[in-house]
Order: structure tokens, then sequence, then C-alpha cells
């Protein structure tokens, strides 16, 4: 197998904030690129084997850090204020900008990436969305264990995170990047409504429209052993892209040969059969 060539790239959101990015070249005409919007508190790397393997397949790849997470976050976050979706309004809209002068491009998404395609002020620069583990947040949708695990996350260390750093020192816990506090706030509050941010009364219509939109073709899946985001999860938060055609798929682990997947498994080193299920679609 080739060494995969990686750019590391420095580019602008839409409001100038400078966001990390990774570009994986083929080395040759590419079949189409792909970007991929990542899940919260994940870093571009944990996409690599994925990225890895599309180049392999003919596809240019690229990755980028959203602002105040891995290579895209300041020196701390303490003090950094943000809007959560800033993360797809301003940060993954200013790469299409970007990426995408010679055509629009496939979005393959994780958890949150999925929820961004309706934010984007230009949805003209994106061909697909393939979501993984993209759902609402709401703990009624989880396994009760999950929901009372939640529920002291948000409820207890969080605060206490917070109150001591500024920010949610989620790394302290083991569960991914630290997060910037608006983002702590936002995303707990929308997690209280069973549809997320659709039914919070203060934007709810205001999602609303945007999401209705979105036209492009979606393909949503959720493995049935995702205590975050499970089928239920995800029908109820892509009620929302109301115009676009999403077809939905309730993976089983035995399916790509794997014995089990959660949350985070869509994209770890295993899941190869998955991916190539996802590069044939989008070969048609």
């Amino acid at each position: 197998m080739a060494a995969v060539e990686v750019d590391r790239l420095i580019v602008p959101a839409r409001d100038d904030y400078p966001l990390a990015v990774r570009r994986y070249r083929t080395g040759q005409p590419s079949k189409a690129r792909i970007v991929v919007a990542g899940a919260t508190a994940v870093p571009q790397g944990f996409y690599r084997a994925f990225a890895e393997l599309a180049r392999d397949r003919g596809y240019e790849v690229i990755t980028f850090d959203y602002r105040g997470i891995g290579e895209s976050a300041p020196g701390s976050l303490r003090g950094f204020r943000m809007d959560y979706r800033d993360w797809g309004r301003l940060d993954l809209a200013g790469l299409l900008d970007h990426v995408a002068a010679d055509g629009p491009v496939h979005l393959m998404a994780h958890s949150y990436g999925g929820q961004a395609l309706g934010l984007l002020p230009d949805l003209s620069l994106v061909r697909s969305l393939h979501a993984y583990g993209t759902g609402s947040g709401w703990h009624g949708w989880m396994p009760r264990a999950e929901r009372l695990r939640v529920g002291f996350m948000w409820n207890v260390m969080g605060p206490v995170l917070v109150r001591a750093t500024g920010y949610l020192a989620w790394s302290r816990l083991g569960l991914g990047q630290d997060l910037p506090v608006d983002v702590y706030r936002q995303w707990k509050s929308w997690c209280r409504y069973p549809s997320y941010w659709f039914d919070d009364p203060s934007i709810g219509d205001e999602m609303a429209e945007l999401f209705a939109r979105v036209t492009v073709p979606i393909v949503a899946v959720n493995s049935v052993d995702d205590r975050w985001s499970s089928p239920a999860a995800r029908d109820a938060f892509f009620a929302g892209y109301s115009r676009a055609p999403v077809s939905v798929v309730d993976l089983r682990p035995a399916d790509v040969g794997q014995g089990s997947v959660g949350h985070m498994g869509y994209f770890r080193r295993g899941s190869e059969r998955l991916w190539d299920q996802c590069l044939a679609g989008l070969d048609l």
C-alpha cells in the first residue's frame, strides 16, 4: 500500500478563525472529495484510518478540528466563548468554501457532524451526507444505566468541572477533548428535549426552517448498541430534515464483522467493511 500523502493546512472559518485541516491526497485525479465532519470532543486524528482507506479507494479526504478542539484549540479554553452551532455555520462552512471550488463534496459525518449540515449557509456545496451515530441527545432515548450516568455528568460533574476550570474538562473523565463552556451549556440544554434543538421554544422554529432547506440525499446509520444515539434518537432528530430523502440503517455489529460498535466504533479500525459499504454507495 502506498504511503498516505497528507497536507497540513490552516483554513479560515467564515469569521476567519484559523482551523487545523488535513488533506489526504490521492496523487492522481480523485473520484470525488470527502469532508469528514467529526463528533463533539473528538479530534480529527481519530478519523485517520477512514481517511487512509478512502484515499486508497481513490477519494481525496479532508479532515479538520472545530474551533476549541484539537489543533484548532487556543492555548487555554478559559474565557473562550462561542456558540455550539458555530462548528457548522462558521467552521464547516468556511472549510467547504475552501475545498469545494471544483464542485460539491460528500460529507461523511459522525454524531454532531450530521447535525451540522442543516446549519450551513450554502447547501449547494454538499452532494450527499452519510451520518453515523447522529441523533437527538435526549436522555430518554438512552438505556436506563446510560441515562443515569449522563444525568450525573450533566448535573453533578459538569458544573463542578466548569466552576473549577472555566470550561468542561472532559478529558479528566476520559470522555474526549475538553469543551468550551458554551458548548457544554448549550448541549446540555438541548439534550432536555426529545427532538433536541427543534423542541427548544427559543429557536425551534428557526432551526426547523434552516433544516427544511436541505434536499440532498442522506444516509443515517445508527448501531443498535449505540447508547448515546440509538435508532430512536436518530429518527427523532432526522425528522427535522423534513424535505431531504433520508435512508435509515439500523446497524447490527455482526453485519460488519464487529462484536460491538457503540457510539465510537463507526470510525475505529475494524470497521472497514462499513466504510467500504459507504464508499460503494458513493460510486453509484
